[in-house]
This record gives structure tokens, C-alpha cells and sequence, in this order.
């Protein structure tokens, strides 16, 4: 697996897109706080590949939570992509917590994403400073609701104000199609938060500004484990 020196930056995009968005060039640092190792180079492309095969991978395996992708900077931002970046995840959500919360720290802020595009819903974690200043799950699973934290992003008031809501979100008054219509758009939203708070993998192009070499690396869940295919993906 070699990254070439003229790789450019190009959408990634799967069934199931789990991620990291760190305001920093630092991918080194970046990597240190998420315990992540063994970094080996690999292109915009062929990370599609390994993130889109390992979103199928066997029923019941972890092995899916094994490796991410790390992208050389771009546009100011280093994105980690993979399913152990997942802020949904009853087995993840308190450790993406605790590492948004950690990256924020140091860096400013840090996001954390998940978006079905099966029509599997959405999550989206955003930390400051070292706090956490939002979390919101739209999955249609029956935790959704206490994953919430923190008040609205801007966004998510404009969404709302859009269907007569309140920007609080509070949906106590609101009538059963507001609410439906409010879930809907809720249900796809996680990229667009991300595009509007900072850089989304799926709206990477050619034409993105890129410093560095985007790197696979091995998570804390993963490591010890031998990967037969690593040199063949």
C-alpha cells in the first residue's frame, strides 16, 4: 500500500460513514490522543475500499472497529474515518465522548459523525474547548433521545425555524406532522452539519487544499491483531 506523492483528496462515502473532524494539521497529534498506531500510507481511494469493506464485514465481528483512516490535512481539518469514530454505538459513545472532549482540549474543537445512507438515520457530537457543546442522535432507535446534550447548533435552529419549531427543540407543543417532518430532515443531517461547522468527507474534491499523506492506522480496539489482508488492501 504507498500513497502517491500526487494523491488528491476525493469524496469517501459508504453505506455506513462514521468520522472524526479535527481543526488541526497535526495528524501526528491527532493520532497520539486517539491512541492510534502502526500508520501506513494509503490513498483517498484506496480508503474507500478498506472503509466500505470492513462496513460489511461478517455479522457480529469487531473486526470493523479495528482501523480507521486518517487524512493528511485538509483545508485546515484532519478527518479519522471508520467505524470506531462512531458517537452512537452503545459499546463507543462514552469513549468518542471522552476523545472529542480531549481533542477540543487541545486543538479547539473536535466532531464526531455517524450517517446511514441507507436511510439509517444520523448522529453528530460537537465538543469545544474541552467540553462537549451538543450531541444528538436521529437513528429512530429508542435511545436516541438520551443521547442529547447541550442546545441546538445554528444549523439545526435554522432547520427548525424552517418548520415552525422552536430553536430550542423543544418539540413539546409542536403537532405530529411537525415533529414527523422534523425527524425526516433529522434523519439525513449529519452531513450537513458537517459541511456547515467545518469539512465533511463527502464533500472533499481534487480541488481541496491538502498538506501530508493520508495514513491506515490500527485503533486501541485492534491493537495486537494480525490483519492478513493489511498489504493487500
Amino acid at each position: 500500500m504507498q500513497a502517491a506523492a500526487e494523491d488528491r483528496p476525493e469524496p469517501i462515502s459508504t453505506c455506513w460513514n462514521y468520522w472524526l473532524a479535527v481543526p488541526t494539521g497535526d495528524q501526528v497529534g491527532v493520532m497520539e490522543i486517539l491512541g492510534l498506531s502502526l500508520p501506513r500510507p494509503i490513498t483517498f481511494a484506496e480508503a474507500q475500499e478498506v472503509i466500505d469493506e470492513d462496513g460489511h464485514g461478517e455479522p457480529g465481528s469487531r473486526d470493523h472497529l479495528s482501523r480507521v483512516f486518517v487524512t493528511p490535512e485538509v483545508d485546515g481539518w484532519t478527518l479519522v474515518i471508520g467505524a470506531w469514530c462512531d458517537p452512537f454505538d452503545g459499546e463507543r459513545r462514552e469513549d468518542v465522548l471522552r476523545l472529542c472532549r480531549a481533542l477540543s482540549a487541545r486543538y479547539g474543537g473536535a466532531q464526531a459523525y455517524y450517517y446511514g445512507a441507507q436511510g439509517d438515520g444520523s448522529a453528530w457530537l460537537v465538543a469545544e474547548n474541552g467540553c462537549a457543546v451538543r450531541r444528538y442522535a436521529a437513528t429512530g432507535e429508542p435511545d436516541d433521545k438520551s443521547l442529547t446534550l447541550g442546545n441546538p447548533l445554528p444549523y439545526e435552529q435554522v432547520r427548525l425555524l424552517e418548520l415552525g419549531l422552536s430553536v430550542d427543540g423543544d418539540l413539546r407543543t409542536a403537532s405530529v406532522e411537525q415533529i414527523d417532518e422534523w425527524t425526516l430532515a433529522a434523519f439525513d443531517m449529519a452531513p450537513e452539519i458537517a459541511a456547515a461547522c467545518g469539512v465533511s468527507p463527502f464533500t472533499l474534491t481534487h480541488d481541496t487544499k491538502v498538506c501530508g499523506t493520508g495514513v491506515l492506522a490500527i485503533t486501541p480496539e485492534g491493537a495486537g491483531r494480525a490483519f492478513e489482508d493489511t498489504e493487500d488492501c
